[in-house]
């Protein structure tokens, strides 16, 4: 999770949610999670003072899929998922963008489900199996390059 907080920082992103997934083994809770919460934005400041940003992105507590979804109004709302044949091809350039990647073995088909009815596109990266943390520098950077920062 540090890599990708980092990578994601440096890539530009404008706010972090960690999310509890029907597939993801770990919860936090309590003062562990008040703990990991300040390592997960200490991260976050740190690829600023790297990165040159100005603005530490906030790194909002972990929260359940279904809010989370719930919440979404971003233009652009993508999911990676392997399994789908859709390329990115957005043409217009959204004023925001949502991003969501599952835990290690992908999201479930509940959650895929879920994130479809919130109007999330499924979108592949290609062939390739990528790891949690190496899967939003990949689609971060697609962003970048075709958009720029969003």
């Amino acid at each position: 999770m540090d890599y990708a907080i980092q990578k994601a920082v440096e890539l530009g992103v404008a706010a972090i949610t960690p999310l509890y997934t029907e597939r993801g083994d770990v919860r936090l809770k309590g003062d562990r999670e008040e703990k990991k919460l300040a390592h997960w934005q200490a991260v976050a400041a740190s690829a600023c003072e790297q990165s040159g940003r100005a603005v530490v992105p906030p790194v909002h507590p972990p929260q359940a899929l279904g809010e989370w979804l719930a919440e979404r109004q971003e233009p652009l709302r993508l999911m990676l998922h392997l399994a789908t044949g859709n390329g990115f091809a957005q043409a217009e350039r959204p004023a925001s963008a949502a991003l969501l990647i599952g835990p290690e073995g992908g999201l479930s088909d509940t959650d895929i489900q879920a994130a479809i009815a919130s109007h999330f596109t499924p979108l592949t990266l290609g062939p390739r199996v990528l790891r949690t943390e190496t899967a939003p520098v990949v689609a971060l950077t697609l962003l970048q390059h075709h958009y720029g920062d969003l």
